[in-house]
């Protein structure tokens, strides 16, 4: 018995050119960037949602909304003094001090106004803390990708 080999042609496959972003050095790239922006988007939107649905007062909402805004402030101007004492720009002790206490303030209202709610389900409970601290992590990313972009154009 002989054994047949069986081939295999690849048939030639016409030529597709590949389109190249040119990017500078140290700038992210547009996936990076889009989904920093599309976490932010998303995390923010959902907080949103979940407090417009919500059933509670609207004093309380008004204290949530003010805890995410506090939160996304606090994390963006944290990300930016560490950045520029990174990159030797003079940052003064106390709003490098001020943008970290404000951070973790604005962590500890949300814990303690969730684990205060009575009002809540503990599955809603971890539905906000979630959607604040992916909303706070994209800010962070955001404005490091914003940084980085204009880093790279300036250097030029």
């Amino acid at each position: 018995m002989t054994q047949e080999k069986e081939y295999v042609i690849e048939k030639e496959k016409p030529h597709i050119p590949k389109i190249k972003v040119e990017r500078k050095d140290g700038e992210p790239t547009a996936a990076f960037k889009g989904a920093s922006i599309a976490a932010l988007l998303i995390g923010v939107s959902s907080y949103l949602i979940g407090l417009f649905n919500a059933s509670m007062e609207l004093n309380e909402k008004g204290y949530y909304f003010a805890v995410l805004i506090f939160g996304l402030y606090a994390s963006v101007s944290l990300q930016k003094a560490v950045r520029d004492k990174e990159e030797g720009v003079p940052v003064t002790n106390i709003y490098y001090g001020i943008s970290w206490f404000a951070l973790i303030i604005a962590i500890a209202l949300m814990a303690i106004g969730l684990y205060n709610a009575g009002s809540i389900f503990l599955s809603e409970k971890g539905f906000y803390a979630m959607a604040f601290v992916l909303s706070i992590f994209a800010a962070i990313t955001v404005q490091k990708n914003v940084r980085d972009t204009q880093k790279a154009r300036e250097t030029d």
